[in-house]
């Protein structure tokens, strides 16, 4: 049989650290995946490199195979050195060695010979895909009521040369309502593929865009209301376009500028819903036209008001 050179597999130096083992297998793995690889050969490759790992992984099977020597080279003819350790062959199952090669069956499996179907090397190795994240802005008209956007994400995965490229993907993304700013939406599966495991998630994080009229808290909304000095003085009904629709709003009588009414749950929906606050502000009519001007100055003459009193 012919010797397998298990750091030459993974790409690396016999002196390789843990991490840097783990590193290379990953990014080997996903390379020759036999469910994404474009490459000749692939599935052979992905193979090598998962029984690479499965040795080179484990401190006790890193050492034993390093008392080979250092001198074999890939495609060499080997056969067990006498010397070798009978209790290696007790390290891994019959079932787990014969998914792998001759080479490794004699030296861990103790079934020398015996192989698995073509591919069943690849099906005990399992990653599950990365999770992954982006942004998405929107309108605090589609928090409040929700809304349906199609999005074109840039996704990392590995070409057929095993450099890293970007494939566009498009999903349609449903926003619930009462959505907030800074909440993060999970997408189940819409993250990196996997290896023979389920694919990572998607996490999107919610953005708003400035609205002219409201502010944002949380779920509270702010919005400021103009009124007539007569409505602010002599309180009254008047109309207000909200998120929600149109409604009646009672202000009260001498209400001063500035003045806070707090409507419970009209603000976004959600567990709880938030409040809308509705802020008063008083707008003077201009002294333009000599009507408004001798109203004005009877004002000034029959009313006993000083602000700065």
């Amino acid at each position: 049989m012919e010797f397998q050179d298990y750091y030459q597999s993974l790409g690396v130096a016999r002196d390789a650290s843990p991490e840097d083992i783990k590193r290379s297998y990953r990014k080997l793995a996903r390379r020759y995946h036999p469910d994404v690889s474009q490459e000749v050969d692939a599935e052979n490759r992905f193979k090598e490199v998962a029984e690479a790992y499965a040795v080179l992984s484990d401190p006790e099977k890193r050492d034993a195979y390093d008392r080979l020597g250092p001198n074999w080279r890939a495609g060499q003819d080997f056969q067990p050195p006498p010397e070798w350790p009978q209790g290696q062959q007790r390290e891994f199952t019959a079932e787990e060695a014969a998914q792998f090669s001759d080479f490794f069956d004699s030296l861990f499996g103790g079934r020398q010979g015996r192989r698995g179907p073509a591919g069943a090397g690849a099906s005990s190795v399992r990653m599950r895909g990365q999770d992954q994240h982006a942004a998405i802005e929107i309108s605090l008209e589609e928090a409040y009521h929700g809304t349906t956007r199609q999005l074109s994400l840039q996704t990392p995965e590995l070409d057929a040369q095993g450099h890293w490229v970007a494939r566009e993907r498009h999903l349609d993304v449903r926003i619930p309502a009462g959505v907030r700013a800074g909440q993060q939406i999970r997408l189940a599966g819409q993250g990196g593929p996997g290896i023979d495991a389920p694919a990572g998630d998607l996490y999107l994080e919610v953005r708003l865009r400035p609205h002219p009229r409201y502010r944002v808290d949380g779920r509270d909304l702010s919005l400021d209301v103009p009124v007539a000095p007569w409505e602010a003085a002599l309180g009254g009904e008047i109309e207000v376009d909200t998120l929600g629709g149109r409604i009646q709003l009672t202000v009260p009588a001498n209400s001063a500028n500035g003045r806070r009414m707090r409507l419970k749950g009209r603000g976004l929906p959600g567990q709880p819903s938030g409040d809308l606050y509705i802020v008063l502000q008083v707008v003077l009519p201009p002294a333009n036209t000599p009507k408004a001007r001798e109203l004005y100055e009877a004002m000034a003459r029959e009313l006993a008001f000083n602000p700065r009193g």
